[in-house]
């Protein structure tokens, strides 16, 4: 684990947030905290699908419409400006890239790249109502094209345990995309849940052992198996981590101690965890004294275990949380 590699990993993002003088008002919507910090772990891929199928700089604004039923994005001024089409083509286009991305930060309430809640009109006439129930086009079939891709919306990113979220699917997406490089074996995928076990018990205790269950006795090929291992993985990982829940993680890791600590480190133990749950401490405090006591008792399992020794990326946020 020590030896992890520190390469950033790639991951896509809305042009507009990172600087780049691409709206439809010929400015930006730089995002400080993607440019300045997360900017040390990732390496960005920026793209603007409205620039990309021939919008100029600066043009007319577009909004997605209902036209028979169906969704379309048309120009504000004018309707007959349809850049539906363009904008499915946009992200069938660019596939190739976005299949080496690990993840995936869109502009919010945007009609090519929202994630969810843009804004759809009921019709293209001026002063038709409006509900938030859109998804950006581009960003609609990009999801489609990979429904695994940690995606997020720059907006969101601004709660620190969706950010915490997002980052962390992004880390254990870009370690599967590295064991899928090299090949599914059963044996590779028994060692990768290993690895994330603690991490799924904290989002999820049930699909945790579900999840661990489905490679105990398949009988299924090696790529079925791994399909839909990460199909359940990925559901998982969208539930947010809780207290409750990284609480009952936490004092099963502690179970590997009991034979180990005195009476005095027992109960500075188990008082740190207590001040996490009662949101005395974050949880980056109760992590970093269990890994302490590990370095003094080593445990194989825990440690080749994420959940006590994050990627620097990951580790950052857990003053947070």
């Amino acid at each position: 684990m020590s030896n992890e590699t520190l390469q950033k990993i790639k991951i896509g993002i809305s042009s507009c947030l990172m600087g780049e003088e691409v709206r439809f008002d010929s400015g930006h919507k730089k995002n400080t905290y993607v440019t300045e910090t997360l900017s040390e772990y990732f390496e960005f891929a920026p793209f603007c699908p409205e620039v990309s199928i021939g919008l100029g700089i600066p043009r007319e604004t577009i909004r997605l419409v209902t036209v028979d039923d169906e969704v379309h994005c048309v120009g504000t001024k004018s309707p007959d400006l349809d850049v539906t089409k363009e904008l499915y083509q946009s992200a069938d286009d660019q596939k190739g890239w976005h299949a080496e991305l690990s993840g995936y930060i869109l502009k919010k309430d945007s009609p090519s790249c929202g994630m969810e809640r843009v804004k759809v009109y009921k019709s293209a006439e001026k002063g038709s109502m409006a509900e938030k129930s859109g998804i950006g086009l581009y960003a609609k079939r990009l999801m489609e094209n990979f429904p695994h891709l940690p995606i997020e919306e720059e907006g969101r990113l601004s709660d620190p345990r969706l950010r915490e979220n997002f980052i962390q699917r992004v880390y254990i997406y870009a370690r599967w995309q590295k064991m899928e490089h090299e090949g599914f074996t059963l044996a590779g995928l028994q060692a990768f849940h290993a690895q994330h076990k603690y991490i799924f018990m904290s989002h999820n205790q049930n699909l945790g052992r579900t999840l661990g269950a489905s490679l105990a006795n398949s009988d299924k090929d090696i790529d079925t198996l791994a399909l839909e291992y990460l199909g359940l993985m990925m559901t998982l990982l969208k539930s947010i981590a809780t207290v409750k829940n990284h609480v009952n993680t936490l004092q099963h890791i502690q179970g590997y101690l009991k034979n180990d600590l005195d009476a005095g480190d027992k109960e500075e133990l188990r008082a740190t965890i207590e001040d996490y749950q009662k949101f005395l401490l974050p949880l980056i405090v109760p992590i970093t004294l269990l890994r302490h006591h590990f370095r003094r008792h080593p445990k194989g399992y825990i440690e080749n275990s994420y959940y006590l020794k994050p990627h620097p990326g990951e580790m950052m946020l857990l003053n947070h949380i």
